[in-house]
């Protein structure tokens, strides 16, 4: 049986505090190869994760939330925000889907946020994601501003900014 309890989700976010890019994944599938990717992914507040979307091969996402809090946005594909949720046990939203071919991404609300994720596989690094090319890549000196944009925009903040 593999457990997810309280101890193993704050070693998670205790790694991503203090991860170069403020995240962190904690693989449950013992190969890429697996057809179910399931992982915990710890995310601090503005790590950025660049919008992207798997396709061909087509994969779905589903994303729970474990701690904290976790904005999950959907984009057309001219950056548009479409959809968005934030998943908190405060606000009663617990989890979505992001259909396979969506443009899509995360950002934390607050320290100490993670979420169990599942999404189709196998894993290969070289064709999991597209990223958007509307949006700042990661490492990019405009991705806060980018996320502080997302966030006015859908009228949410940082805890404690």
């Amino acid at each position: 049986m593999i457990k997810i309890d309280q101890n193993l989700v704050i070693s998670c976010n205790k790694k991503a505090e203090s991860s170069v890019r403020k995240r962190t994944n904690h693989n449950f599938h013992e190969v890429n190869e697996d057809l179910i990717q399931r992982l915990i992914n710890a995310v601090e507040p503005y790590s950025y994760i660049q919008p992207h979307k798997h396709e061909n091969p087509d994969k779905r996402e589903v994303f729970t939330i474990l701690s904290g809090s976790v904005l999950v946005v959907e984009f057309d594909n001219s950056g548009k925000i479409t959809d968005s949720i934030v998943l908190n046990f405060q606000n009663g939203n617990f989890g979505c889907e992001i259909k396979a071919k969506t443009w899509h991404t995360i950002i934390a609300l607050e320290p100490g946020s993670a979420l169990f994720e599942v999404k189709d596989g196998p894993y290969n690094p070289n064709e999991d994601k597209i990223f958007a090319p509307w949006a700042p890549k990661e490492g990019d000196p405009d991705t806060n501003s980018y996320i502080d944009r997302i966030l006015r925009k859908l009228e949410l903040k940082v805890s404690g900014r």
